[in-house]
């Protein structure tokens, strides 16, 4: 985002990024504790937050954010239409641009805006803030996470700050917005941490934010961090702990990655090779078909030999695509069903032991329909 509310050139809008295999999140203690307490379980749902005045603490937006470090030139000289700033040095500019507002001033815009909804106090509200975000910003960067894409979501949280800000609470508005900020930084970090998304249930962003500071305080301290005692000192399930330490420990592959290089057998994924193939081979669906001929051609010598109502049976029931139900044989024949019932099985039988007799294998076929 570019001051007043515009978001920020040059970048993606929420581009999934992937952590290097072993990387651990942002850790507590690199940030304050309030982050840590309100972002990483509750704040991480923007749309749920609303922070009491107890909680808020006082925070100022500095008049010299944090500069990035001076990078390459983008255009060689004697080439024209490049710029030789990169889109974060462009956007740092932009933002000391925007001069501070006093109490006073911020008092009275927020009364302005509250009352009329205008655009353009709004504006004035978000670009006296813009250097809060980029403060806050840097406290939760970590390669290969872009700082501008930390910063344009800290603006979007900027932006319903000031929409939801009150100004007759007593608190200043850098100090509320600092918790929708972080809110917004916080999630998007979730988001894309992995390629799976992480911190999707509480017990998630609780281990995301906390699982890597309370092993280390447990080995400092002499104690084994089992997945049952890190589960009880962050109040989780132990399949929790398991799941995601395994998740923080390694990176994530894509199933049909290819193996090797560019040879003809380093063409093989891995899921041809780690992942069981659903398909017969080759030699036993050959077998198959030649046995099932054998029973086909054998159950066609067996129906020559029947008569009456037994080849009825046999053609109209045990063979047929729609077979007739036995009380419809039985009237056929003027018989009860309970007769054509025994006819039918007698008829089975001496089929099975015809199909003994002359295939060796058919117990390895399925019987014909009964």
């Amino acid at each position: 985002m570019a001051s007043g509310g515009k978001r920020t050139k040059g970048t993606s809008s929420r581009p999934k990024s992937k952590r290097a295999a072993g990387s651990a999140p942002p850790r507590a203690e690199e940030v304050d504790a309030q982050s840590e307490d309100a972002g990483a379980e509750s704040q991480v749902d923007p749309d749920a937050l609303e922070p009491d005045e107890a909680e808020l603490v006082e925070v100022e937006p500095e008049e010299d954010a944090p500069r990035p470090a001076p990078t390459k030139a983008l255009a060689r000289a004697g080439e024209s239409g490049l710029s030789n700033r990169d889109p974060l040095q462009a956007y740092m500019a932009e933002v000391q641009r925007h001069p501070l507002l006093s109490r006073e001033e911020e008092l009275a815009l927020s009364r302005q805006y509250r009352d009329t909804q205008d655009v353009r106090t709004a504006y004035r509200l978000v670009a006296s803030n813009l250097r809060l975000v980029v403060k806050l910003a840097h406290e939760y960067h970590r390669n290969p996470l872009s700082l501008l894409d930390l910063v344009q979501e800290g603006n979007i949280g900027l932006m319903q700050a000031v929409k939801k800000y009150d100004p007759e609470r007593g608190v200043k508005l850098s100090s509320y917005a600092a918790w929708w900020i972080r809110a917004y930084i916080l999630r998007y970090i979730m988001d894309n941490w992995k390629m799976v998304k992480l911190g999707t249930t509480e017990a998630q962003r609780k281990l995301f934010f906390k699982l890597r500071q309370e092993q280390e305080k447990l080995i400092a301290q002499g104690f084994e961090p089992s997945p049952k005692l890190l589960a009880e000192r962050l109040n989780v399930t132990e399949q929790d702990v398991v799941e995601m330490d395994q998740r923080l420990g390694h990176d994530e592959v894509s199933i049909d990655a290819p193996l090797g290089g560019d040879d003809e057998g380093s063409r093989a994924t891995r899921a041809d090779r780690y992942l069981p193939s659903g398909a017969v081979p080759a030699d036993e669906r050959l077998g198959a078909e030649q046995l099932k001929a054998l029973f086909r051609e054998k159950l066609a010598e067996f129906s020559r030999s029947l008569e009456g109502k037994e080849r009825y049976i046999f053609e109209h029931r045990l063979t047929a695509d729609e077979p007739l139900t036995l009380q419809d044989i039985g009237d056929k024949y003027g018989v009860s069903r309970e007769r054509a019932r025994q006819i039918e099985a007698a008829l089975i039988q001496r089929m099975r032991e015809f199909m003994r007799e002359h295939i060796p294998d058919f117990d390895l076929v399925a019987t014909p329909k009964a």
